[in-house]
Parts: C-alpha cells; sequence; structure tokens
C-alpha cells in the first residue's frame, strides 16, 4: 500500500466551549492509503484531553511506512490487528483503520454498510452541538441552526438556566453533555429539573473514574445517563452496563471502526443503548460514522456542519437532518484538497 498523510487546521463556524477547554480550531490528520487504483481516506483529530497531536499521530504512522507498503492487504480486521501489534496509539490506529475500511469497500465496490449487512431505510438523526457560552450566544446559535435535537454542552454554575432560556426558543429534543463537570449530588437534582425542560438524556455528567457516584446516580436520576469519557475501549462497555443505561462510542478513542462494530454487538447484548459520537471531524471522518447508522440508537455526527469549510465530500446532512448516502463505495469520500 502507498501511504500519504495530510494535516489540516479546520476553522470553526463559532468558537466551541465545553467544560474543561475552548478552540477555535480543530487540527486533524487525514490518513490516504492507496491500493489497486483506489484510494481510502481516514481522519483522527488531535485531542489535548487525550494528549494526542497531529504531530505524535505522524510520529507514530511514520515508524511503520515501510511495513505499511510491504503489507498485503485482505481485509479491515486482520489490518487492524497488525496496526495493534505495533503499539500505535488508539487515534493513530483509528486512522488508518478508517482509511483500511474505506479502500475495502471501494475494492470490493460496494458501501460499507452493505458489506454489514444493513440497510440504510431507517436511521437515528444526528444531534446539532451547542457549546458552552453566554445564554444570548447560545440562543443565536439554536436560532441560526434550527434542528430536530440538539446537544446542549453544560458545565457553569448556571446550567439549569441555560437549558430554560434556550426551552424558549425551540421544541426541539434536548441532549445534554456535562463532560465529567457535575457531582453525584448535582446530576440527580438537575435531572429531575432538565426532564421537565425536554431533555431525552444526559451524558457523562461525572468524571470517568467516579463509580461510587455513578452508582448513586444510577439509582437515582430520572434521566438516562450515557456514557462517554468512562467508555474508550472495548473492555469499557462491560463495565460502563452497571453505571450507564448507554454507551457514546468514539470512533478516535476506541481505534476506528474495527473495535466499533464489536463494541456496537456487545452493547447490544448487554441491552445499552448504542451512540457513537465525533470529535468535530471533517467529512472524512463523519463519512465514516456514517456507514454505522442503521446499528445505532442515538448518533451525534454534526462535526463536518460545525466548520466554516470542510475538506471532503461523502456523506451529506440535509436541513431537516436527513442523510444523504453517496452513490460510491467504502464510506463514499472524496478529498476535495
Amino acid at each position: 500500500m502507498q501511504l500519504q498523510l495530510k494535516t489540516f487546521s479546520l476553522e470553526l463556524a463559532h468558537t466551541f466551549s465545553i467544560s474543561r477547554e475552548s478552540h477555535d480550531f480543530q487540527d486533524t490528520l487525514i490518513v490516504c492509503l492507496q491500493l489497486k487504483g483506489e484510494t481510502g481516506y481516514g481522519e483522527a483529530t488531535a485531542n489535548p484531553y487525550y494528549g494526542i497531536t497531529t504531530v505524535s499521530m505522524i510520529a507514530e504512522i511514520e515508524k511503520i511506512r515501510e511495513e505499511l507498503a510491504a503489507y498485503n492487504f485482505s481485509t479491515p480486521e486482520i489490518f487492524h490487528e497488525f496496526l495493534v501489534q505495533k503499539g500505535l496509539s488508539n487515534f493513530a490506529i483509528c486512522a488508518l483503520d478508517l482509511a483500511a475500511h474505506d479502500l475495502y469497500g471501494k475494492l470490493q465496490r460496494l458501501p460499507l454498510y452493505r458489506i454489514w449487512k444493513t440497510k440504510v431505510d431507517q436511521y437515528p438523526i444526528t444531534n446539532y452541538t451547542i457549546g458552552i457560552d453566554t445564554i444570548p450566544k447560545m440562543i443565536s446559535k439554536i436560532k441560526e441552526k434550527p434542528w430536530p435535537i440538539y446537544k446542549i454542552k453544560l458545565g457553569t454554575d448556571e446550567d439549569v438556566a441555560i437549558v430554560k432560556a434556550l426551552r424558549k426558543h425551540t421544541t426541539a429534543v434536548f441532549r445534554v453533555d456535562a463532560n465529567c463537570a457535575w457531582t453525584a449530588e448535582e446530576t440527580v437534582q438537575n435531572a429531575h429539573k432538565l426532564k421537565e425542560l425536554g431533555v431525552e438524556f444526559i451524558e457523562q455528567p461525572l468524571a470517568a473514574d467516579n463509580w461510587d457516584g455513578m452508582k448513586k446516580v444510577m439509582q437515582q436520576s430520572v434521566l438516562p445517563i450515557i456514557a462517554d469519557e468512562s467508555c474508550i475501549i472495548e473492555d469499557d462497555v462491560e463495565t460502563c452496563a452497571s453505571f450507564f443505561h448507554g454507551i457514546n462510542i468514539k470512533l478516535t478513542k476506541c481505534g476506528g471502526l474495527t473495535p466499533a462494530l464489536r463494541m456496537i454487538r456487545k452493547g447490544k447484548a448487554l441491552r445499552l443503548k448504542i451512540m457513537v459520537g465525533c470529535m468535530t471531524e471533517s467529512t472524512v471522518g463523519i463519512s465514516a460514522i456514517g456507514q454505522l447508522l442503521p446499528q445505532l440508537d442515538y448518533v451525534d455526527m454534526d462535526g463536518a456542519m460545525l466548520l466554516k469549510k470542510d475538506i471532503a465530500q461523502g456523506i451529506s446532512i440535509t436541513a431537516d437532518g436527513q442523510v444523504i448516502f453517496p452513490n460510491t463505495s467504502g464510506s463514499g469520500i472524496h478529498l476535495l484538497v
């Protein structure tokens, strides 16, 4: 396989803030794998919370460049095993795994969802994320982007007031994500108030390792709780089944589509609700997530919608949330730059 690495600093349409950080640009790595005249594209974003940069991912991948060139590619699953054996981070593995899946589908002349024997006649609508900001600015973002489902980032001193204010301007479904900022007591109290405001579920209210607190929340919360930072890799799924009602799988964190598919199967067997989320990827990463849609209960794939300018074509999302799947194979990705 031939390997090409490209880095981009994706400018966001608005400053994006969560409880622990804010940014106006998202650094991302695009991996291009070429074989037999086809090119597969994969993506992984930098993430300071996990200590990942585009520079660190490139350094990891460059160490195995010669081995990749000599690699006899057959399936993404076998290729993923090879990458794990090389000791790469899950973020670097994700970029390569997504590219391998896109390449494999293109070589098979089939979209991934068909290779996985799923249909795209029914799928969940993505939420649109409203980052933390002043209440007037958060209201203006909702007015600017009418949408059927919003994910509202929380973790401030006025969280319930934020949701109350936003509720006055839309009848859309609300989901809230505290990104580890609350205590167990706050979560239980907030859940009662948020349920009255039309909130569907709460995502990761407590610190990722606060299992004692999550036990209390599971016993007392009137809203479902979805794991994010507590559910990173495959082994976390079974643990989360005792403390959460569902899991949010991030491809970059778990290492790509290969482990994500296994996490989906394991989560369903444990009767967990299944969500896949994004990390403000371009359409490269979003198109990979889109192939999983028929298998999901919830999805957060608005990353490309939050950008000022995209770098790829693939899956697109209409103004009412419907997904348009490209008439191409793999993940349907075409890089524009």
